[in-house]
C-alpha cells in the first residue's frame, strides 16, 4: 500500500515534530488536537522551526511554504479517517491511548496503519483491543528518518 496521507493524533512537542517531518517528506498531513488552542500552538511551533531552518539556509522559503501547505489541523479526530497511516503522539497514559486506538479503529478504514509513538507501554498493551492488534505498529522518531 502506498502511503499518501498521514494523520497525527496530538500536536504537542512530539506530535508537531512528527507532523513536520512527514510534511517535509511530501505527505499530506492532518494533525488533530483536543482543543484549538493546543492545535494553534503546535502548528505555530512548526512554523517557527521551519522559519529558523530558512534563516540558517537549511531550507528554502518555498520548501517552508510547501511544507506548511501540506499540514492541516483539526479538533475532530474523525477527520483522520481517510489517512493511510495514523501516528498517535499523546501523553503516556494507557487509558487515553487505548481510547484513541478504539476510536481510530472505528473511524479509520481497515487498510489504515495505526502506529504509536509510545515510549512507556508495550505495543501489545495498546493493541489488546478489537481489531487493532492486526494493524498496530510502534513508531519512534528514529524510524521516521529512515
Amino acid at each position: 500500500m502506498e502511503i499518501k496521507k498521514v494523520g497525527v493524533v496530538g500536536c504537542g512537542l512530539m506530535g508537531s515534530g512528527i507532523a513536520q517531518v512527514c510534511a517535509q517528506a511530501g505527505y499530506d498531513v492532518t494533525v488533530s488536537e483536543t482543543e484549538q488552542a493546543y492545535l494553534d500552538k503546535g502548528v505555530e511551533s512548526i512554523g517557527k522551526f521551519l522559519a529558523k531552518s530558512v534563516e540558517k539556509g537549511k531550507l528554502s522559503a518555498e520548501e517552508r511554504d510547501a511544507t506548511l501547505g501540506r499540514i492541516r489541523g483539526t479538533t475532530d479526530m474523525r477527520d483522520l479517517s481517510e489517512s493511510d497511516l495514523v501516528i498517535e503522539a499523546v501523553p503516556e497514559r494507557l487509558d487515553l491511548k487505548k481510547k484513541i486506538f478504539t476510536d481510530l479503529d472505528v473511524s479509520c478504514q481497515a487498510r489504515t496503519i495505526l502506529a504509536s509513538n509510545t515510549s512507556g507501554f508495550s505495543i501489545l498493551e495498546l493493541g489488546l483491543l478489537r481489531n487493532v492488534l492486526t494493524r498496530l505498529s510502534a513508531c519512534t522518531s528514529s524510524t521516521l528518518y529512515r
